[in-house]
């Protein structure tokens, strides 16, 4: 997927608002080796960086573009490419803030990534779960559509709730079974105002439109683009879209 640097942060504080609450429920730990696990352009490294300044800290992304506003901005902070799912090394924090949302599997991701955890390390996260929203399925509608141009390509596919983010308690019992303690798992609505359907489409060419029109033409792009912006005037006429934003965090602790 090609992202645009520009593009995600135009709704900078809004997607900021999430990271924050995440941050705020990090335990204060002498941790060793921290991870950020689908860190964009570093902000979130870099603070972590701050925050536990003992620590030796990477940012681990799949994007070039994005790692290359990161090196740039933050020189001084170890930044590599590579997937998530393939992580190697051992970590005392792992931390993710809206990135494992475009994994699939999250019971099994989980097993995977809690093999990296040292033993009383911890394990943050933070994912969208705004799936079944009427901005997503009227996406999938629209590349249903193209199916030729996608090559038959949607992300959730066609079912009601395909998407790979779980509820709070079905992650809670998933790191249960991992053997994981002071399990803290939630749900948060984030409200964004946008403007009208015009302004959905801005704030999902940031995210849920990146791999739609990545695998897409300009010019293909640009015809998309305009079915999804009827599907989405039909939806939304007004000038003014409240749009509850929905996250869900969770923490847990790996035994000492």
């Amino acid at each position: 997927m090609t992202w645009n640097p520009d593009q995600y942060h135009q709704f900078k504080d809004a997607r900021s608002a999430p990271a924050r609450d995440l941050q705020a429920m990090l335990p204060d730990l002498p941790y060793a080796r921290v991870v950020d696990l689908g860190c964009g352009t570093g902000e979130q490294t870099a603070q972590l960086a701050k925050r536990f300044a003992q620590a030796e800290v990477l940012g681990l992304d799949s994007s070039a573009d994005m790692l290359a506003r990161a090196a740039a901005k933050l020189p001084n902070l170890r930044f590599e490419q590579g997937e998530i799912q393939n992580l190697s090394g051992d970590f005392n924090l792992m931390y993710s803030n809206a990135a494992l949302q475009w994994l699939p599997d999250h019971p099994r991701l989980l097993a995977r990534l809690w093999e990296h955890l040292n033993p009383g390390g911890v394990l943050a996260v933070q994912v969208p779960a705004n799936h079944d929203h009427a901005s997503h399925r009227l996406l999938t509608e629209t590349a249903a559509k193209f199916g030729t141009e996608l090559s038959g390509f949607t992300r959730f596919g066609t079912a009601h709730g395909a998407s790979p983010v779980l509820t709070p308690a079905a992650y809670a019992e998933v790191l249960d079974g991992l053997g994981a303690q002071d399990v803290t798992a939630l749900s948060k609505v984030y409200p964004v105002v946008l403007n009208g359907a015009e302004g959905l489409i801005e704030w999902t060419k940031g995210t849920a439109l990146v791999p739609y029109l990545s695998r897409l033409s300009e010019a293909d792009g640009a015809r998309f683009l305009d079915a999804y912006r009827d599907k989405l005037r039909a939806e939304f006429p007004g000038e003014r879209v409240y749009y509850a934003f929905t996250r869900v965090l969770f923490v847990a602790h790996k035994p000492a």
